[in-house]
């Protein structure tokens, strides 16, 4: 299983790797005529934390769900390529000062500490807005009538936005500072509700929005389209509880990164649950994931097999 993933994502992030790189290095007329190519240092800031490794899960998944719904997964790259923008945008505006303050992310000084904390956020700005661009081309590309279309650009919207991972993200700075004591009590369940909350839309909804945004690119029946959600919701729960354990017990040579959640009194499944229970939840999920993948066959495979890695990786 092990070894099939990983050739998976392997063929997945080196075509995913090759359109990034040949998407920042282009400098001929844009798109649009009468618009100039970013300035070269907003490139440069973008290409800094884009270029930076990764698994790029949120690409493999956007092609998986295209495979599985008949399309082949190149002709989704672009969208693809999107979703992975949209995820490192998250990742430099959470590593701001104002936010996690990590100065370190994937083995590499963070983007604010390289380039400027105005210069990062711009970085930011620009990915998110440069994916939208790109998932509207790959929608033209595929010929998706205006409805269709439309759609796309929700699902990503709504996996993005105040509904969901930044929604996620507010929530989760505004929960910083639980001492201890303030879990315990009547106040427990309040702080269950909140974590789930949290992770459901932090993590989860991007998840979901690459799978939702493969199956639609792919115009996947409304029976495949709910599958892939659902599949999408449990397993990226798995995932944040997960990275929530890791982010205790993981080598953070492999992670690429300082704990900081400890430092910051975060909500965390480890903090109200423990450790094992927490690993075991994420293994629920797992199976509750690979359940949802029934109708699909063995073009799903991996999914599934993705759904088990999560919860026994170790970076």
């Amino acid at each position: 299983m092990i070894d099939r993933l990983e050739r998976f994502l392997s063929q997945r992030s080196a075509w995913v790797e090759r359109e990034l790189e040949r998407l920042l290095k282009a400098s001929g007329p844009a798109p649009i005529p009468f618009l100039a190519p970013a300035p070269a240092l907003l490139r440069k800031a973008m290409g800094y934390s884009l270029m930076a490794g990764g698994k790029r899960l949120r690409p493999a998944l956007v092609m998986a769900a295209a495979e599985c719904c008949g399309v082949p997964p190149r002709r989704v790259l672009k969208a693809a390529c999107a979703l992975e923008m949209i995820h490192t945008y998250s990742l430099i505006h959470d590593d701001l000062p104002a936010m996690d303050d990590d100065d370190l992310r994937r083995g590499r000084p963070t983007s604010h500490k390289v380039f400027g904390e105005g210069m990062a956020i711009l970085a930011g700005d620009g990915l998110l807005t440069w994916a939208f661009e790109l998932t509207a081309e790959n929608a033209a590309a595929l010929r998706l009538e205006g409805r269709a279309a439309a759609l796309l650009v929700r699902a990503v919207s709504a996996g993005a936005g105040a509904r969901g991972m930044v929604g996620g993200q507010a929530a989760d700075l505004s929960a910083e500072g639980w001492t201890d004591a303030s879990l315990r009590g009547s106040k427990a369940g309040a702080a269950r509700a909140l974590l789930r909350y949290i992770h459901v839309h932090k993590t989860a909804a991007l998840i979901t929005a690459s799978l939702e945004a493969g199956a639609l690119l792919a115009k996947a029946s409304p029976a495949r389209q709910r599958a892939l959600r659902k599949y999408g919701r449990a397993v990226g729960l798995a995932f944040q509880i997960a990275d929530d354990v890791l982010d205790i017990v993981g080598d953070k040579k492999k992670l690429g990164k300082r704990g900081s959640d400890a430092d910051n009194l975060k909500l965390t499944y480890p903090r109200l649950f423990g450790i094992e229970r927490s690993r075991r939840m994420a293994r629920e999920l797992s199976a509750e994931a690979k359940a949802s993948l029934e109708l699909f066959g063995d073009v799903a495979d991996p999914l599934r097999d993705l759904a088990d890695f999560i919860v026994t990786r170790d970076h």
